[in-house]
């Protein structure tokens, strides 16, 4: 906690979150770019580091966001004068939404700006730190394979398999990845560290076991494991896995057996000593609780069968690890990300043979590239190797009919869910009359959830006015049944309505053209669109906006006196200042989606 506090830039005086002035108007602000993020659709994305505003010293991470162009992209370390305006993070739009502003915040980065490459202003002197290094080590890697002809698709993949670079992936591979319940693979962790530990431990087993060799080869390995972190990016899961096998190489270097249980637990409390906000991490959760039922839950599996053929035990293993994890990470998969990949067994049991080949293959390549040798003999198996991993997945992926998406999932579900699986394991390694018992208490409480779930959300309406650009969509839901308002026919597919049925456990009923009036909960709602026709002695309790209507608002506003206007995303931005000022001189309060978010009447 001590650490936490004390690794929370918020708590820094000159940390420009501190300071309001900073986001109420253009400023010049010097920064240094620190991490190179994926692209958006039209902006190249950097985290850069604020030194100073206006020429006085300020101190915090924000995320920059540079319109693309055909130039290359900024080294890392290079230092940027910028005009323009730091924007806080923003809340969701809409109800149920990812919230990106607070994953930022997790990160410690309060802010965002937008700029135009015309008001960049490029120092010539570049930060040459250790970032700085291992991004041009990175990149020197990638371009001398790029120069080789290496595939660029199969590039983005072998990138992160090995450099832990995740940037360029193509977003279908990446979803085919996670169909196929291997988009860990993607992510440097356990499996790759573990790996990147035998092929060291390998190389290095020519030299004695003598004291002065075991020393060495402690040191080498150590390093060894360091270097790969660093070039990897020091993600949470690579940081985890380092320090775990470091801390077996210092049991094999002391001769002695190490239970996996302290390192688990030194290794957190050391991570988190040093990096405190990996505990939020979603990869660092996640990572931990696949080692741990592993350890905790694999060794019972295995025992149920343990077959004499070598092929048999290899394969069995690979199933009951693939499972022990899964089991262990399914509430927490189910709470993030709503699906579960029903062939994951399938996909281990083809692909975890082909990357510990990829891995071995790939160190080497990745070695000789950054020393720009590429011959074709060389990096073509790699190629190869990661072109048929990618088939296999996509093949895998293909069969689509067992990928379970949307599963309504929330916190109370997780929390029940790790109770019964844990009680169910504690029951398996030493059955037990009382241990039954707390199984089945388990099993209630995940029913009487369930149940309570269902109770809430029957007693449950609200009518509500989402926020999206160019259109108007209007939600009005009794319980667990949806009714949309909307005029076009493709919003049933919208990502943002199926997040929000999503969390509220909720299925559409059906779908309506709007109208000009709505009620609910006895409020007269008067809806105008671009005619901006209204009858003159209608009493509304609430007027919506929707599509830049030509109306003399004040003059509306006297007619019908309404408690409240509201202006949707359908609307031309250049308007709602005029309204708002309308509105604030009749003293009726306004709200409009594209600056309050999504607004809802429950």
């Amino acid at each position: 906690m001590s650490s936490l506090m004390i690794q929370t830039d918020s708590f820094q005086k000159n940390n420009y979150s501190n300071h309001k002035t900073v986001f109420e108007k253009e400023h010049s602000i010097t920064l240094i770019l620190r991490e190179k993020l994926k692209n958006s659709l039209y902006n190249e994305r950097y985290i850069a580091l604020v030194q100073s505003i206006d020429n006085k010293n300020y101190s915090g991470r924000i995320l920059l966001n540079i319109p693309k162009a055909q130039l290359n992209p900024f080294q890392i370390g290079t230092i940027l004068n910028i005009k323009g305006q730091l924007q806080r993070n923003k809340k969701p739009d809409n109800p149920n939404q990812f919230d990106y502003g607070n994953y930022l915040n997790s990160k410690q980065i309060y802010a965002q700006l937008y700029t135009r490459r015309a008001t960049i202003k490029i120092s010539t002197e570049i930060k040459k730190d250790i970032w700085f290094y291992v991004a041009k080590l990175n990149s020197r890697i990638t371009h001398n394979l790029e120069q080789s002809h290496f595939d660029k698709t199969t590039l983005a993949v072998a990138s992160a398999l090995i450099l832990g670079q995740r940037q360029d992936i193509d977003p279908d591979i990446i979803q085919d990845y996670q169909y196929a319940g291997a988009v860990h693979i993607l992510s440097v962790s356990g499996l790759h560290v573990g790996f990147i530990f035998l092929l060291i431990k390998f190389l290095l087993s020519p030299i004695p076991n003598t004291r002065k060799g075991s020393f060495i080869k402690l040191t080498a390995t150590l390093t060894n494991l360091f270097l790969f972190a660093l070039i990897a990016g020091l993600s949470p899961s690579i940081v985890r896995s380092v320090v775990m096998f470091s801390f077996v190489a210092i049991g094999l270097h002391l001769r002695r057996s190490v239970n996996i249980y302290h390192t688990l637990l030194v290794s957190i409390l050391l991570i988190l000593l040093f990096q405190a906000y990996f505990l939020f991490d979603v990869g660092f959760q996640l990572s931990y609780l696949a080692v741990f039922f592993i350890v905790w839950f694999q060794p019972i599996l295995a025992s149920y069968w343990e077959p004499k053929n070598k092929i048999a035990k290899y394969g069995w293993d690979i199933i009951t690890v693939s499972f022990a994890a899964q089991i262990g990470t399914l509430p927490l998969s189910l709470y993030y990300f709503h699906q579960f990949p029903g062939l994951f067994f399938i996909t281990n049991l083809a692909v975890i043979p082909l990357v510990s080949i990829i891995m071995f293959v790939g160190v080497v390549v990745m070695s000789f590239a950054a020393i720009g040798f590429t011959e074709f003999w060389l990096t073509k198996p790699l190629e190869w190797s990661i072109l048929l991993l990618n088939k296999i997945i996509n093949t895998i992926a293909s069969f689509e009919q067992f990928i379970i998406k949307e599963i309504p999932f929330n916190f109370l579900l997780l929390t029940a869910s790790y109770l019964l699986i844990l009680s169910i394991i504690i029951w398996l390694k030493k059955p037990h009359f009382n241990k039954l018992l707390i199984v089945l208490c388990a099993i209630l409480t995940l029913q009487s959830v369930f149940l309570w779930n269902k109770w809430q959300i029957q007693h449950q309406e609200e009518w509500i006015v989402f926020h999206q650009k160019k259109k108007t969509l209007i939600v009005q839901r009794n319980g667990n049944e949806a009714i949309i308002y909307s005029n076009d026919n493709a919003v049933a597919k919208n990502k943002t309505l199926n997040s929000y049925l999503l969390g509220n456990f909720a299925q559409l009923k059906k779908q309506e053209l709007l109208n000009h009036t709505a009620y609910f909960k006895g409020n007269k709602i008067l809806i105008l669109d671009s005619v901006g026709i209204f009858p003159k002695n209608i009493k509304a309790d609430i007027v919506l906006l929707t599509k830049s209507p030509k109306i003399n608002l004040e003059r509306m506003l006297l007619s019908l006196k309404p408690k409240l206007v509201i202006a949707d995303g359908s609307n031309y931005k250049s308007v709602l200042k005029l309204w708002k000022a309308s509105c604030n001189k009749q003293k009726i309060p306004f709200h409009a989606t594209a600056e309050k978010g999504f607004f809802q009447l429950n």
